[in-house]
């Protein structure tokens, strides 16, 4: 009895940081950053071959569920924007997006992810992310685009504009334009943390069941990891998804107040001529 209670409070070995595995010309390699190589290797195989089989006529299997993603989420993307054409430029970048964390998300859970393969003492392979380095990254690198993309679309002064409800010059609306933009910063990493505590939780929770387990871990895990699977799919769902929204919606911003601007010049340039007139 008591031995089992020593059992008990060890607990499941869970690693939330990510371990070096080599070194690369001076760069230290983590198992996560490997592993979202393979990952990324993976996807890309996996796509170039579905690409291969695509015909006119839709066929099933896994090329069946592939079309129907990559069709929702593009018009998911070209339905954000008031201009659909603006969206569909975007559309490339945003479904890799996706697959890239939901492949990631999925390729976490197998089985020989964690203790399975060592190295030096380390978990070979690790989720890229259950890393909060990697899905920092990854937030930097999306909301980098997104302000690439808002300031190419609408301009810098229009892009700045949109923070502002009102003239900046009074200075209760510059107070508030500031906080908005200082809140706008912060989606690097509203978006990275979570995506990361998603994920990690995930990991967690499955693990602490298969250690309750003990012989029966896979049936123990199972509601779990399937459960995850679905966590997963919609965690990267919802980072693609605000990432589009938050393009969207200063683009949206811009192009209403452009349409306002030029509804205004003909009204303006009426009442000129009627009071000429008069």
């Amino acid at each position: 009895m008591i031995n089992v209670l020593k059992n008990f409070a060890s607990g499941p070995i869970v690693y939330i940081t990510p371990e070096k595995i080599f070194t690369f010309h001076g760069i230290v390699i983590t198992n996560s950053v490997f592993y979202g190589w393979v990952s990324g290797m993976i996807l890309i195989v996996t796509f170039v071959l579905i690409a291969r089989r695509v015909t006119v006529r839709p066929k099933g299997g896994i090329i069946q569920f592939v079309e129907v993603g990559i069709t929702y989420m593009s018009n998911l993307i070209e339905s954000s924007f008031e201009d659909p054409e603006r969206g569909a430029k975007y559309v490339p970048y945003f479904i890799s997006l996706f697959f890239f964390l939901l492949f990631n998300n999925w390729l976490g859970l197998l089985p020989g992810v964690g203790e399975a393969f060592q190295s030096h003492g380390n978990p070979l392979l690790r989720s890229f992310t259950g890393d909060l380095n990697a899905t920092l990254a990854v937030g930097v690198v999306t909301m980098g685009l997104v302000y690439i993309a808002s300031i190419k679309e609408v301009g810098l002064k229009e892009y700045l504009k949109h923070f502002f409800v009102g003239n900046p010059l009074n200075p209760m609306y510059l107070f508030l334009g500031l906080i908005e933009m200082l809140t706008d910063t912060t989606r690097v990493i509203s978006l990275s943390l979570r995506l990361f505590l998603n994920v990690t939780i995930g990991e967690i929770v499955i693990a602490v069941f298969a250690y309750l387990g003990g012989f029966f871990a896979p049936l123990t895990a199972a509601p779990f990891t399937l459960l995850e699977l679905f966590v997963s799919a919609l965690q990267a769902y919802i980072f693609v998804l605000l990432s589009v929204m938050y393009l969207a919606i200063t683009v949206n911003h811009a192009a209403a107040d452009h349409d306002e601007d030029l509804t205004d010049e003909p009204v303006t340039e009426t009442m000129r001529l009627q009071s000429e007139k008069a």
